[in-house]
């Protein structure tokens, strides 16, 4: 008896646990999470039951000429194999990947808001490169010089309307356009009288208030070639695709004399403000004449506050020079996947903040070690492409010369550290690949798929359950209990694995039911014979459960095997609704042994020892009492 109590606890666990599982939507223990807030029970269903993407690629090599190449079969299962692990390992759910003739790959992944970041992931060229990104430096002007400069001298703009600045640039549709430079009119221009000091101090004394300019007059045909480099200058403040970098080109303006110190003075069209663009306030602007004439004005009020001071030190100066100062330029340095040897997520140690850990082989260390020593503690950047897109652009902090280090981010999340890690890992894929096809499956189908299947199922589970108790009488009735914790406990299971659930899966789960069914009918017919010899209850128990088992143990291990080979060849040939079909299988016969075997011989054991246990006609089939005195 006392045997009994311990299994009636376990088994009174187990049932409070699974219902545990199903009773919440969702479960968030730390890194463990299950569950799904949009599907019933919270379970994790396929395409067929609750949408989501479809996507096809097709294989895209060319050869020197541009020509189309057909791949061959080999390179086809690879780029499955690369592509199945980069979507399994990050998270997107499981995947529904077939190969679709001789060049083209299905991709169908159940539940999939996200199709973007599913796309992302997959990728669709074959590069991975890491480049030395330079930042900031000085390039010289070629098609740009001092002789295409007709003159220049120190001007004044008047104050514009209240509720304008001067610096608030050319808008359209409410958006910057990077093709239109700042214009003023006319009579908003002063110039400094020449020649005449007391004119010249009577002019800074009135028109202090004004904003000082550097005017600028420029040949006629090199004026285009100015207004081209401005503009890339603004184009340059853009943030970076798929990034909230900005890397803005300059424009330097360096005025030389004989006798005072050199006048420079830097050009940004945009600074970055809040994720959007705004003029500069701290550098000189540009401005244009309205009429279309080739004349330009710096505004240098920043750099020089007051007339006097600005005129005493422009007029000394007696040429002009611009330079460019490029915001960055990305390099190659010969590093690629092929040289990179393993990246995975982790944490820095003793912080706990995620990182991705990579390591290169040996021809990857050595030039990894020489771009780190080179690029050390400056600003340059490690920049990480893939697929044409930046992954990353870290800096280096010291020379690495192991080959091994770990790349950190105040922005990193554990799933983005993931994702970086799997594409690095996967490097590049072995085909070249483009999007012909992009679908979102409705769930409405699904729905109403797994509404039917439901119902079915459970008409099909109350039946079988009626018949139990009407034909089996208490056995039938402790056989329902056991099939309805059975029916608990491997949703819970498939809830915590987790099993993504398709029509077929919820066939093999209806059909485990039918195979946990049969064991127990195997006992009850045992145990049947046993009364008919005249044993005691407890004892045809036992000996029904101990004479049924073999019967049950080869029957379930035969499935298994069964269940194993489908598993195996649905692997091999991509077949992933009979993969799924077999894993569902495989899990329900294993808990249908659990059940009946612990559970339903546990609830008689208990029974045989109440009052009922005396009653010997409520333990055989109905019409059969004749067996028994």
């Amino acid at each position: 008896m006392r045997r009994n109590i311990r299994s009636i606890i376990v088994v009174f666990l187990l049932a409070t646990f699974s219902f545990s599982v199903l009773g919440f939507q969702q479960i968030n223990l730390s890194s463990f999470q299950r569950g799904n807030l949009d599907t019933p029970l919270g379970l994790e269903l396929g395409l067929d039951l609750q949408g989501g993407s479809h996507l096809v690629y097709q294989a895209d090599i060319r050869d020197e000429n541009g020509q189309i190449v057909a791949p061959n079969s080999d390179q086809m299962q690879s780029l499955k194999m690369t592509i199945e692990r980069r979507v399994n390992s990050s998270g997107l759910g499981e995947p529904i990947i077939q190969l679709l003739g001789d060049n083209r790959l299905l991709v169908q992944l159940p539940g999939v808001k996200d199709p973007d970041r599913a796309k992302s992931i997959i990728g669709e060229t074959a590069q991975l490169m890491f480049l030395h990104r330079k930042i900031n430096f000085q390039e010289e002007i070629s098609d740009f010089n001092v002789s295409d400069i007709v003159q220049f001298s120190l001007a004044a703009l008047k104050l514009p309307e209240e509720g304008e600045t001067l610096s608030k640039n050319e808008q359209v549709e409410g958006e910057f356009n990077p093709l239109k430079l700042n214009t003023v009119q006319k009579d908003q221009v002063l110039y400094i009288p020449e020649g005449d000091q007391q004119a010249i101090a009577e002019f800074v004394q009135e028109n202090k208030s004004l904003i000082p300019v550097l005017a600028i007059e420029i040949n006629e045909p090199s004026s285009q070639v100015f207004e081209s480099i401005v503009n890339q200058l603004r184009f340059s403040m853009l943030p970076l695709q798929g990034t909230n970098k900005f890397y803005p080109d300059a424009l330097q303006i360096e005025l030389t004399g004989d006798l005072t110190e050199n006048m420079i003075l830097t050009y940004n069209p945009l600074i970055p403000s809040g994720g959007s663009l705004i003029p500069v306030t701290t550098n000189v602007n540009f401005y244009q004449l309205e009429d279309g004439s080739n004349i330009y004005f710096i505004n240098i009020r920043e750099s020089y506050d007051n007339y006097q001071n600005a005129y005493e030190k422009l007029n000394s100066m007696d040429s002009i020079v611009f330079t460019k100062r490029i915001g960055k330029r990305d390099e190659p340095i010969g590093l690629t996947g092929d040289d990179l040897d393993r990246a995975y997520a982790g944490q820095k140690s003793g912080v706990g903040t995620p990182i991705i850990n990579i390591e290169f082989n040996q021809e990857g260390t050595k030039k990894f070690a020489e771009l780190t020593t080179e690029i050390a503690g400056t600003t340059d950047e490690l920049a990480i492409i893939l697929d044409g897109n930046q992954l990353i652009s870290p800096v280096v902090r010291q020379p690495i010369l192991g080959g091994a280090a770990y790349i950190d981010g105040y922005d990193f999340t554990i799933q983005r550290v993931r994702d970086i890690s799997l594409l690095l890992e996967s490097g590049r894929l072995p085909v070249p690949i483009k999007l012909i096809t992009e679908r979102a499956i409705d769930a409405t189908l699904g729905i109403d798929s797994l509404s039917k299947s439901a119902s079915a199922g459970l008409l099909g589970i109350l039946l079988v359950l009626l018949f139990m108790i009407m034909y089996y009488r208490i056995p039938g009735f402790i056989a329902a209990l056991a099939l309805i914790l059975y029916s608990v406990m491997l949703l819970s299971i498939f809830k915590l694995l987790p099993v993504t659930l398709t029509l077929s899966g919820v066939a093999a789960g209806i059909l485990s039911i039918g195979m946990a069914v049969d064991a127990n009918i195997l006992i009850f017919e045992r145990m049947k014979e046993e009364l008919k010899l005249g044993r005691t209850l407890l004892t045809s128990i036992n000996i029904g459960f101990a004479r049924a088992w073999p019967a049950i143990r080869d029957g379930n291990v035969s499935t298994l095997i069964t269940c194993l080979i489908l598993y195996w060849f649905a692997d091999t040939l991509g077949a992933t609704i009979v993969k799924g079909f077999a894993v569902t299988l495989a899990i329900g016969v294993c808990v249908s042994l659990f059940s009946a075997l612990t559970v339903s011989r546990t609830l008689l054991r208990i029974i045989s020892y109440t009052s009922l246990g005396s009653k010997l006609r409520f333990y055989t089939p109905a019409g059969k009492s004749g067996l028994l005195n």
